[in-house]
């Protein structure tokens, strides 16, 4: 029946997934087979982005269904936690509070088993420093849709260097104006395109 849930999850059948889940909870199935199906919907999701089947407009739906699944799912995935591939912390640098980008990698960082700290938008260079002591997180992904917040990521890197955590992190940036010429600028690991590009390199150094 899971493969059912993952089929919905892959086709963005939001009424139809949400009700077999739900049917699935109250029959008692295990609630990280039902996880696991999702999360093998959202991998589905990502290959069509890949492929140019899906767009930015279906990644964001996807992300949308896999929020209203997590919370479907929270009251019964207590001590489950210990089975995340790792920690990361998210958030839209200062001086710009666009979050639609950050939302949507946050959504599909959780739909890949990975933890996050999302730590909103606006978000000066000592709070990303202040997170990655409190979580231990590996990986830093930093947003910014505006041109003049590249200063922005530019200090949060200084900032980690600074605090002597650059070696213990990496850094990938992302955002519509963001390719690498930016990443050289401010000292990053890397770059997203999209959140696709965004989970997979977090994948890759976790």
């Amino acid at each position: 029946m899971n493969n059912s849930v993952t089929a919905l999850m892959t086709e963005l059948q939001e009424e139809q997934v949400l009700a077999l889940i739900k049917e699935q909870i109250g029959n008692g199935t295990n609630v990280n087979e039902i996880l696991d199906a999702c999360q093998e919907g959202m991998v589905g999701v990502g290959k069509k982005f890949e492929q140019g089947k899906y767009y930015i407009s279906d990644l964001m739906m996807a992300g949308e269904i896999f929020k209203q699944i997590s919370a479907l799912l929270a009251p019964y995935m207590k001590g489950t936690e210990g089975n995340l591939l790792g920690q990361v912390i998210v958030g839209t640098v200062k001086d710009d509070i666009h979050d639609i980008g950050k939302d949507l990698v946050v959504g599909m960082l959780k739909s890949a088993n990975i933890g996050v700290t999302d730590l909103g938008v606006d978000v000066p260079p000592e709070r990303f420093v202040e997170a990655v002591k409190e979580t231990g997180a590996k990986v830093v992904c930093l947003s910014a849709l505006l041109t003049v917040a590249f200063d922005s990521i530019k200090a949060t890197v200084d900032a980690l260097a600074d605090a002597g955590l650059r070696d213990k992190v990496k850094i990938i940036i992302g955002g519509g104006p963001v390719d690498e010429t930016v990443c050289q600028y401010t000292g990053a690991d890397n770059w997203g395109g999209d959140a696709q590009a965004a989970v997979s390199l977090a994948k890759e150094w976790l």
